[in-house]
């Protein structure tokens, strides 16, 4: 997986493909010799331009103007290229059109209505940690867990009706992995394409929302004229696409971190107020996202290099989230690190606006789990689920030993 020098300009290329099947099950290797080929990489295999380490990954993160999101995040070019659906308002959207969105969005999930669900959340998550271990010691953190608790609060928050929330998970697999190459992890989820599109597309339409919760507040700010009415399913559809399978793999990077980290889970359990760095923590080391696309506006210098206009740019922010020049030790899970700065959540104005909730949902039940819970440790074998773009879990086989 080493870089060679092209003969013409100089830049490091490498023909590797970020989206085969190993390196989705192992990307540590690839990343390791992005960032050591130097601040920017050309991609061969896709006639893309690679960016592996911190500096240039943060540099392109949080300059919009020439790394654009309105050409899409992923592989395709919006310039060129239509979308299989009607881009993200805020993830596929830039200034100014993406200002009113992103304004709506942060009002709604602000501090104050996240701590109008605070107890209830931590309640739902010491019920669900009750009801696992009343089942036995032994079982496997993905389905019992890690995919349960997101779905079992996250809907409720938003309005969802309970009629159909089972597509929700497939419906994030394949907007995801349509961010990379039209590979056979786009096909498997084409078939039902279709049928999950008009599922969410309906969720999101007013009259099937709650009257109270995240939904019903978007369109209520299409009512105030801060959005159009054509926006407001739009945005809660960018809820729906964001906020459960990141959330979902973040969870289960936590879990992992700690049955493989035992040391640290007594820290934990000692300060129980480190839930949330442990989430933010975890989020680096295992960086559910590990890539998105922008695509330059104009010939963009990066290191000794330019990036032509109209090019993409694949950020790779696993690699960015374990890059030694700006990590001590990047390849631990250690609580005492301060995390803050990852990119795990993106930076700029296109950061996620969701990692509040996903970080409130990491702490309920992490502290349910600490207050009932001694040890963990795996008992198998980890199983991956391969997605273009999310660093995913299939199953995390674990026992616990109860205080």
């Amino acid at each position: 997986m080493t870089a060679t020098l092209s003969s013409s300009t100089g830049l490091p290329t490498n023909d590797a493909d970020p989206f085969d099947h190993e390196v989705l099950e192992d990307p540590l290797p690839l990343q390791a010799a992005l960032r050591e080929a130097g601040p920017m990489v050309y991609l061969s295999r896709y006639d893309v331009y690679g960016l592996a380490r911190y500096e240039q990954v943060h540099a392109a993160l949080v300059d919009w103007q020439e790394f654009q999101s309105g050409a899409g995040v992923g592989l395709s070019n919006f310039r060129y290229e239509k979308p299989w659906r009607p881009p993200s308002l805020l993830l596929e959207a830039d200034p100014p059109k993406h200002d009113a969105p992103r304004r709506v969005l942060t009002t709604v999930l602000s501090p104050r209505a996240l701590r109008r669900l605070r107890d209830g959340w931590i309640a739902d998550a010491e019920a669900l940690v009750d009801d696992v271990l009343s089942a036995g010691t032994e079982f496997d953190a993905v389905p019992v867990l890690t995919s349960t608790f997101p779905l079992r609060v996250f809907p409720d928050a938003v309005g969802l009706p309970q009629a159909g929330r089972e597509n929700l998970l497939p419906y994030g697999d394949h907007a995801f992995n349509a961010f990379g190459p039209d590979n056979d992890l786009v096909a498997k989820g084409a078939p039902r394409v279709a049928e999950l599109s008009g599922w969410v597309a309906s969720a999101c339409r007013r009259e099937a929302l709650a009257p109270e919760g995240f939904g019903a507040d978007i369109w209520a700010a299409s009512d105030r004229g801060e959005i159009t009415p054509e926006m407001a399913p739009l945005i809660v559809r960018s809820l729906l696409t964001a906020g459960v399978d990141t959330t979902v793999h973040g969870l289960s990077a936590v879990l992992y971190a700690f049955a493989t980290h035992p040391d640290q889970w007594q820290r934990l359990r000692e300060q129980p107020s480190l839930a949330r760095m442990a989430f933010d923590e975890a989020v680096r080391w295992e960086s559910p996202v590990q890539t998105f696309f922008r695509t330059a506006t104009t010939d963009v210098r990066v290191g000794d290099h330019v990036v032509p206009d109209g090019s993409k740019i694949l950020m790779f922010l696993g690699a960015a989230n374990r890059d030694p020049r700006r990590w001590e030790d990047p390849d631990l899970f250690d609580l005492s690190r301060d995390p803050s700065g990852h990119v795990g959540f993106g930076m700029g104005i296109h950061q996620c606006a969701g990692q509040h909730v996903a970080r409130l949902e990491s702490e309920a039940l992490l502290t349910a789990l600490a207050r009932r819970v001694r040890s963990i440790e795996l008992t198998g074998p980890t199983r991956r689920h391969h997605n273009n773009t999310l660093r995913s879990w299939e199953s995390i086989p674990v026992r616990v030993r109860l205080t």
